[in-house]
């Protein structure tokens, strides 16, 4: 069927999103069977955002995106001064408001709200300068960063790693589609890459020299080397990963059956969901849930590539970072690829904001499916 006679509704989407809610009740029903109603209660509070969203075109979002990123920022200050009875820390970070009956991490909704301002600057800012000079690239990078600057200085506040990462995945992801030129951006990445790679050499071969000029402590490194030699640190910081492997692994082929759980390991719901997967479905089911991530990104970036809306394609290539960095840390940090960072695996781990914050950009992406025949015809919208 061609897009001009498709149906307004992507029901191609729906169909993924009711296989990952799926594969996400009968994970968490492995892990703790406890948690099961609230998820799914959270599911159709997500689907109750998707219908409020869908209706939005984009010029809709445009105007809300400036009052979404400041409503952001606003939670993400309340958290740093709000008194300990409504804003716990939790695992050592401040990220949640925990009210009776409910918590909300903002940086959730944060993220999605990320994307939406970086789309309306790049599209503001290729209006602006039609002819593209070296100057106005570096002018873009510089928009970008700041604007990615402020939530993630906010987030590392609380401190949290993991929500810091994926606004930096979503800035790099949506620079290399704003169209800023290669010759700034090769020496800028180059630079990061190096210092990047010195800074792990150092931690790795002279931590001493890290704790002397940098004022890090060597036990502040745990995370670093319980990843690189989790059995030697198997009683302290290794050991979740030693965990999460011993679960994967003894999952073997098709796993040990459905409420199995033999293996002992904390947050299994949240943030090791998938090494339940591993567990009770083997490589089979953890092969079935990473397809349907992949087809998630493919359905997306199909949807990104046949609209002609360039802040639609900005705001797809946002939610595809944010999506595609949080499926790679997750599962990297369950069979030791990634160091474990707390960032849960999106649509299967439990989770209230985490799993509405995800919805929230279903809804964006559902909305230009259902606004594409406005703009099937048009040359630059």
């Amino acid at each position: 069927m061609s897009p001009k006679n498709s149906s307004k509704i992507d029901y191609s989407l729906i169909l993924i999103l009711m296989l990952l809610c799926l594969s996400s009740l009968v994970a968490i029903y492995s892990a703790d069977s406890s948690y099961i109603l609230k998820q799914v209660i959270f599911y159709i509070i997500g689907i109750g955002i998707i219908a409020g969203i869908i209706r939005l075109d984009s010029d809709q979002l445009k105007k809300l995106t400036w009052y979404l990123y400041a409503f952001g920022i606003f939670l993400l200050l309340a958290l740093i001064v709000a008194p300990e009875a409504i804003a716990r820390e939790i695992n050592g970070a401040k990220s949640w408001f925990t009210l009776p009956g409910f918590s909300l991490q903002p940086s959730e909704f944060v993220k999605v709200f990320l994307v939406l301002a970086i789309s309306r600057v790049i599209v503001e800012h290729q209006d602006k300068y039609i002819v593209k000079t070296l100057q106005s690239d570096l002018f873009l990078l510089i928009k970008i960063g700041g604007i990615t600057l402020l939530p993630l200085l906010l987030v590392m506040q609380q401190p949290d790693l993991g929500t810091s990462l994926v606004f930096l995945a979503i800035m790099i992801g949506m620079i290399f589609i704003s169209g800023i030129s290669w010759k700034i951006l090769t020496p800028i990445f180059s630079f990061f890459i190096i210092i990047g790679t010195a800074i792990l050499y150092l931690v790795i071969w002279h931590p001493d020299w890290i704790e002397t000029y940098l004022g890090v402590k060597e036990y502040q490194l745990g995370r670093i080397y319980s990843w690189i030699d989790p059995y030697n640190y198997q009683s302290s910081t290794g050991y979740h990963l030693t965990q999460s492997l011993l679960a994967i692994g003894s999952g073997q082929t098709t796993g040990k059956g459905i409420g199995t759980n033999e293996v002992v390991l904390p947050e299994n719901h949240t943030d090791f969901i998938f090494s339940v997967i591993g567990e009770e479905f083997g490589f089979i089911g953890a092969s079935v849930v990473i397809s349907l991530f992949f087809l998630l990104i493919y359905h997306i970036t199909k949807v990104s590539m046949e609209t002609k809306n360039t802040f639609y394609t900005c705001m797809s290539v946002g939610i595809i970072s944010m999506v595609c960095f949080h499926v790679f840390q997750n599962i990297g940090m369950t069979i030791g690829l990634l160091p474990i960072t707390g960032i849960p695996l999106p649509f299967i781990s439990y989770g209230g904001s985490s799993l509405m914050g995800n919805m929230l950009a279903m809804g964006l992406i559902f909305s230009i499916r259902y606004h594409y025949k406005k703009y099937m015809f048009s040359s630059d919208e």
